[in-house]
């Protein structure tokens, strides 16, 4: 039996320096911080985040003088309420961006009735109750999708996130029921276990649609606080709900190991909203990478 090499890459979203959901955590931290050490630690890649540019060119060259590759970058939908049609003007620019700077995904996030920004308890984020609902939502993302990947070679990565449409087990289940090929999982360990779900047993009943990932650490503790007293999705993040591989609970190897055995390729991102003066920004950052680098020498071998 021949073995392929395990064509995986790593990289990190910039919000473990500086967040975007909450610009006054890392705000302070200059983009060339982030990149300089992310190289250091031996990233090769940055997801997008608020202080990169934003015209194609001058990313482009921001990217080179550190030499890290793009890897996606996050892209707020609202298929919810907007036609694929809208949805495609919309989004143009970012598709542009995107693939001009060489990268193969993007990163969906439905914002439309989101509550992940509000100080509003998660119990009360958005729902799809009715059949015609999800099947009238997936055929918007399907259509959204098709084009990314006809136009701009992109494909589309749904990420399931606390606080909007997707977020549990049973959400991402009617999602990739009523959705076509073209649209893409982004796996996230953290958002998955924090929706309360087991991301071993969810990344292999989706596997053959997942195109991204990210690898993202939860405190249970803090998950059992968050869903006990009903905080908001921010709130949980400033009370630490979120760390990298290697600091929290999650068991990585078997994720990593199903990932070699389906031959994923494509990109693991590490990422952890924290408060960068309470979860030292180079400290966390080298914890993940060197977490997910012995995994995957592990597996490789």
């Amino acid at each position: 039996m021949t073995t392929h090499p395990f064509s995986v890459r790593i990289g990190i979203n910039p919000i473990s320096w500086s967040n975007d959901d909450l610009p006054s955590l890392g705000g302070e931290v200059p983009l060339a911080t982030a990149l300089a050490e992310g190289r250091a630690i031996g990233y090769e890649g940055f997801e997008l985040g608020n202080k990169f540019p934003q015209e194609p060119a001058a990313l482009g060259q921001v990217l080179g003088e550190h030499q890290v590759a793009l890897v996606s970058g996050w892209y707020s939908g609202g298929l919810a309420r907007r036609s694929a049609a809208e949805e495609i003007e919309v989004a143009q620019v970012h598709l542009e961006k995107l693939a001009r700077n060489g990268a193969k995904v993007m990163v969906y996030g439905e914002v439309a009735d989101s509550i992940q920004g509000q100080p509003v308890a998660l119990a009360r984020r958005p729902r799809f109750v009715r059949r015609d609902q999800w099947t009238r939502y997936g055929d918007h993302l399907t259509g959204f999708a098709e084009h990314t990947l006809s136009a701009y070679g992109i494909r589309l990565a749904y990420h399931h996130h606390m606080g909007a449409y997707v977020q549990a087990p049973p959400d991402l289940d009617q999602l990739m029921a009523n959705t076509g090929e073209a649209v893409g999982l982004l796996f996230d360990s953290g958002h998955c276990v924090f929706g309360g779900g087991d991301p071993a047993a969810m990344l292999d009943r989706h596997f053959a649609r997942v195109y991204h990932v990210h690898f993202k650490d939860v405190r249970p503790a803090v998950v059992a606080m968050a869903n006990n007293r009903g905080w908001s999705f921010l709130e949980s993040v400033l009370n630490g709900v979120f760390t990298v591989p290697g600091d929290g609970s999650i068991d990585f190897a078997p994720l990593v190991t199903r990932l070699r055995a389906g031959d994923y390729e494509g990109w693991i991102v590490v990422e952890a909203e924290q408060d960068p003066v309470v979860a030292p920004s180079y400290a966390f950052a080298e914890k993940g990478y060197h977490t997910v680098r012995r995994l995957l020498d592990t597996v490789q071998s």
